[in-house]
């Protein structure tokens, strides 16, 4: 390549890099896939290595990417917080292997895994956390500790044996599962979703109200030192010891390697397993172990030359969209949904991705009948990461958002400050399968008799037209009802007794089981309780003064807020519920059944019991649900920890759990149990647990549930 060329190229790539940075590090909105952007990376530092006239300090490449925000107070990172330099090909880790060995001998690599998530610093003085920080662009960071504060595994206070003055680095990330939540509750409430478990916790960190923040499911993992308190290690592995020990949660496996071929062998394990921790990786981390060599490596301004990020392919696959349906929630809200030409990916045949909302659809482009690259988010939900224009042939079709509800024909509306549409049709019948649905569930009402599929039935033979309609049904006449399939009749028989007993015991459920039941946007269980907790009855809730000075307390300006763990959004949805036609009457009907559903008493903390202040984490796929589980082990006065700690007496350990995680417990004096030890030391047996109805039956192929509270 002559200079004129190469000088066009490398302008031609800094901006493409530029923008690709803020759109990935300001706004959260990645537009190019990770493949793409490292190779620009390495096609760059390749010509401004080969065409030094062209070189620049400011070039993306020669510094560290990521932006700053306005509204935090600034950091300044001593050292500075360097980033990795990256490879995608073993034969390119070969040759790093070769840089070390012409300059140390007797070392030991370690490989770790490279966790998709936000890099932070903490800082403790005294033995407290002061300061915690994103890294910014390097040199200067943001100072997010309000939010940071919210994240139960972070230490706020350090044991006797640390360091009184110590700065530890390391990544946040959302869970795998709290992803997937919180994109629920994102599109119930019609509000954006997030592309990937990354982009929902860094915009969880940047959050100016940390009450938002402590509401989303962040963790952390430790993996460096910083400026202070780590200067005595003689090693990585030793330092990432300590740092266990001092209650700081690490990477969940590790592996020491002599050879460069073990190194392979390590990260092509790694990969094997990049499906079953609780955070996302995509890729590995080559470290040297033993620190006396990092000073004599050196580094770049870019990263230091004693490790390297070995990326793994992306897993994604090329389809055709070959239409897009609209589904409707339970909310009313319009979904498009992407009906996809059947790929195998990570595992499964996908052949539907959701396409969250009409402005998603105009961001990305998305037509019917595009080439789309497919991914999994979360390595969970299937999702469209970009169309292929360069494969379109003129025939494909935009996209409008239907004018009318697909379902019910009724008007459709897109409220102000949301991005979704909604069908304003409460009698619609497809909003009324899926309220139905949620009415019945563990968390609400605790129908087990009725599950999706005979909600559907109910709904399209008109035997239940509104939830309520359960407390008139004629039962006899029930049982009789086909709930097969067309070449296979079933008759509902005993279920419709478990159903009337269920609908019988439900009229004494507390208030807030009822208030999530109902369905209204922004309530999940947690506002439930909490809006619950300031009212003694649900029709209360009609008129209520709290809610409204939930709502007027946050309007006010420069003076002293209410402090409630309320969200004034909730507050609003639930007064304009009960201000709506369908509400009025819902409420109404309620009283004329006799049903006012009561506070429920607070939940003491249990001060007897076979766990008194035992700290237990449970971890792996379990039997039972994790919830279940939690609620057993508070009532026999043990506390439920998210992560294994010097505090931690049990670790209680389902199926697949790796042998780094126990080992790792064992070590802190944590004894590992399982399940049937478990409820040894809670006085059951397995063969209390309840037994599933007749009309839900178990899939064959169940997905293993991943860690929760570690």
């Amino acid at each position: 390549m002559d200079k004129a060329n190469a000088k066009a190229r490398i302008e031609e790539l800094r901006a493409l890099i530029e923008k690709a940075n803020h759109d990935y590090y300001d706004l959260h909105q990645p537009t190019v896939g990770d493949r793409d952007y490292d190779m620009w990376e390495q096609e760059l530092l390749k010509l401004e290595a080969d065409f030094p006239e062209f070189a620049d300090a400011s070039s993306p490449v020669q510094n560290v990417a990521g932006g700053l925000l306005e509204g935090f107070a600034k950091v300044k990172h001593d050292p500075p917080m360097q980033s990795l330099d990256k490879t995608h090909a073993k034969s390119e880790l070969a040759e790093f292997d070769a840089f070390v060995r012409k300059t140390v001998e007797g070392f030991t690599y370690l490989v770790e895994p490279k966790i998709d998530g936000i890099s932070l610093s903490l800082r403790y003085s005294g033995g407290r956390l002061v300061r915690a920080a994103t890294r910014g662009n390097g040199l200067v960071g943001d100072d997010i500790t309000a939010n940071v504060n919210t994240i139960k595994t972070v230490p706020k206070v350090l044991p006797p044996d640390a360091p009184r003055e110590l700065e530890v680095r390391g990544e946040a990330f959302m869970t795998r599962e709290g992803f997937v939540e919180l994109n629920a509750r994102q599109e119930a409430a019609g509000l954006e979703t997030f592309a990937n478990p990354r982009n929902a916790c860094a915009g969880s960190l940047k959050q100016l109200d940390s009450r938002v923040t402590a509401e989303r499911p962040l963790d952390v993992v430790i993996y460096n030192a910083g400026g202070v308190g780590c200067d005595g290690f003689a090693s990585h592995s030793e330092m990432i010891a300590a740092f266990a020990k001092w209650g700081f949660p690490v990477a969940p496996w590790s592996k020491f390697c002599k050879t460069i071929d073990e190194v392979f062998a390590a990260i092509d394990e790694l990969q094997t397993l990049r499906h079953t921790f609780r955070f996302e990786i995509d890729g590995a981390v080559i470290k040297i172990d033993e620190r006396k060599f990092y000073d004599i490596l050196g580094a770049t301004a870019h990263g230091p030359r004693w490790a390297r990020a070995y990326k793994y392919a992306p897993e994604r696959a090329e389809t055709t969209v070959e239409a897009i349906t609209v589904q409707v929630g339970r909310t009313g809200i319009l979904t498009p949904v992407a009906e996809l030409k059947p790929v195998p990916l990570a595992g499964s045949v996908i052949s539907r991705a959701t396409l969250h909302n009409a402005d998603q659809i105009a961001r990305q482009d998305i037509r019917i009948g595009d080439r789309v690259w497919l991914v999994k988010a979360g390595d969970v939900i299937p999702a469209i990461e970009s169309s292929i224009p360069e494969k379109r042939t003129g025939a494909e079709i935009v996209f409008t958002m239907p004018t009318a509800c697909p379902v019910c024909g009724g008007a459709v509306a897109r409220l102000e400050g949301e991005v979704a549409t909604r069908c304003m049709n409460p009698a619609c019948p497809a909003q009324l399968c899926r309220r139905l649905e949620h009415f019945a569930s563990r968390n609400a009402l605790d129908l087990k008799a009725l599950g999706g599929k005979i909600a559907d039935i109910l709904v399209d033979k008109g035997v239940v037209k509104d939830p309520l309609d359960l407390f008139t049904l004629d039962y006899s006449e029930l049982a009789g009802l086909d709930v097969g399939e067309k070449d296979a009749p079933r008759k509902f028989g005993k279920n419709a007794l478990n159903l009337k007993n269920a609908v019988v015991d439900a009229k004494e459920l507390p208030l807030e089981r009822w208030l999530f039941a109902v369905g209204i946007p922004q309530v999940g269980v947690t506002v439930a309780k909490d809006i619950a907790a300031e009212h003694e009855k649900f029709s209360d809730l009609k008129d209520s003064p709290v809610l409204k000075n939930v709502i007027e307390n946050d309007t006010k300006k420069g003076k002293e807020r209410k402090i409630l763990a309320i969200k004034v959004e909730a507050a609003k949805a639930v007064l304009s519920f009960f201000a709506s036609e369908y509400g009025s009457a819902f409420l109404d009907r309620m009283l004329s059944l006799g049903i006012d559903p009561q506070r429920g008493a607070r939940a003491a903390v249990a001060t007897t019991g076979p766990l008194v202040g035992a700290g237990c984490v449970l971890t792996g796929a379990l039997s039972r649900p994790r919830g279940e589980y939690a609620a057993l082990i508070e009532k026999a006065g043990g506390i439920v920890q998210s992560a294994v700690t010097s505090k931690t007496k049990y670790l209680i350990a389902g199926a697949n759990v790796g042998a780094t995680k126990t080992e790792k417990a064992r070590a802190l004096g944590t004894e590992v149990i399982d399940e049937a030890r478990l409820l040894e030391l809670l006085g059951e047996t397995s063969s209390d647990k309840a037994e599933q109805p007749a009309d839900e039956k178990p899939s064959a192929a169940a997905p293993v549930q991943g860690d929760l509270f570690g």
